[in-house]
């Protein structure tokens, strides 16, 4: 009597991933995350470029293996429930570290830029919009904070607010040139706004001039975070509730994104981005749906600038150049247009790498140059893409993303 064959391992092996899809998405998120916070506390180059030829290593393998794809798959199914680890996994690694200055600052920078870059997925990656002046509003947000904290009645909520309304306001200006022209003629609009904002902030000694402008630090119900050095029995570094704030900032800008991406306004966005004209015959506002994209976008990239600017004490006009502005776009770019998470595994590598490996220092951006056009050339989807919009339902057993 012949026996029945056992299942090839493989096989075996995804049919043991599906049986526990929660243990396997909680799994990887937590890998990355631990991984992330690792080479953000490492103080070694060499442990620095271990993990990272590590990660390189294991992405390879997970990317080209059936058993990696069944794994992403099941990241993605399970996607509501993967954020909430994430953001769980990202509160308790600051509270791990919550005495160290640097690690803190770190992790801040990284949620800050990931934030902003929510901002720039929401103008590239859903309707299209090249936005070369990134960097140009987030040093608005940074002003509009140091303006607005110099009125004392005014509660440090509504400056964030009032800074992200300011910077969305000022990108109807750049919006109109923008609308008249097409591809990289848009694109070079958007960078003389860049410019033109760092001269005048250079030469408008109101705003400070060259020299820039103080910020007071950030103060909720009397509790004010630069002055922090502990809560409770813990002794913490000022830059704790500012890693604290930063990471939740974050979390609501993501919620934001994707409950945007999901409704009836993420599909006009996205009918307007993939053809324009066949977006006005069924009756698409090209306009108008652009306009929501930049204003939208350019906000969270304010309030993201201006938490940024509280937390460094001061802004200067230096950072609205074009370089921060193509480091911003290389985080999106890199990371996978429209994919969040992406922009953080990105903003790690392009944030962190250069303060942690103090030879490439001097050679970062060309570095990233470089290894923008890698991805263009040979992973044009970026290091996470972007799934595929799906409107049907997910089969019995896996959730529907969020």
């Amino acid at each position: 009597m012949s026996s029945i064959p056992a299942p090839a391992p493989s096989l075996s092996l995804m049919m043991r991933l599906q049986r526990f899809p929660r243990a396997v998405a909680a799994f990887t998120v937590l890998l990355l995350l631990g991984g992330g916070a690792l080479v953000i506390h490492s103080e070694s180059q060499a442990q620095v470029l271990g993990m990272l030829a590590a990660f390189l290593v294991v992405f390879a393998l997970a990317d080209k293996s059936a058993a990696g794809r069944e794994i992403a798959a099941i990241c993605g199914d399970f996607s509501g429930f993967g954020n909430t680890v994430a953001m769980i996994g990202a509160l308790t690694i600051a509270v791990v570290f919550r005495g160290e200055h640097y690690t803190l600052l770190m992790l801040s920078t990284v949620a800050l830029f990931a934030t902003a870059c929510v901002g720039l997925n929401i103008q590239l990656a859903f309707a299209g919009i090249v936005n070369f002046a990134g960097a140009a509003f987030f040093v608005i947000g940074s002003y509009a904070a140091a303006v607005l904290t110099t009125y004392p009645g005014l509660p440090h909520l509504a400056v964030l607010a009032i800074s992200g309304l300011v910077t969305g306001a000022l990108g109807l200006v750049l919006l109109l040139p923008v609308l008249r022209t097409r591809g990289h003629y848009a694109a070079l609009v958007t960078m003389a706004f860049g410019l033109l904002l760092r001269t005048f902030l250079e030469v408008n000694d109101t705003l400070g001039g060259p020299q820039g402008m103080k910020i007071k630090g950030f103060s909720v119900w009397g509790f004010d975070f630069s002055r922090t050095t502990s809560i409770g029995s813990w002794e913490v570094s000022f830059y704790f509730p500012y890693a604290i704030l930063a990471i939740v900032l974050f979390a609501l800008a993501f919620t934001f994104a994707k409950r945007l991406e999901a409704s009836w306004i993420g599909v006009a966005l996205d009918a307007v981005r993939s053809d324009e004209t066949a977006a006005s015959v069924f009756g698409l506002s090209i306009v108008r749906w652009k306009a929501v994209a930049f204003i939208l976008g350019n906000a969270i990239v304010g309030v993201a600038g201006a938490v940024y600017g509280m937390m460094n004490g001061f802004v200067t006009p230096n950072g609205a150049g074009l370089g921060e502005s193509l480091l911003m776009l290389s985080i999106v770019v890199l990371g996978g247009l429209g994919n969040m998470w992406g922009a953080v595994v990105a903003a790690c590598i392009i944030i962190v790498l250069p303060e942690k490996l103090q030879a490439i220092q001097e050679y970062s951006l060309l570095i990233f140059a470089v290894l923008v056009l890698c991805i263009l050339l040979f992973r044009p989807l970026g290091i996470l893409p972007r799934p595929l919009r799906d409107v049907s339902r997910f089969s019995a057993g896996r959730e529907e993303g969020l």
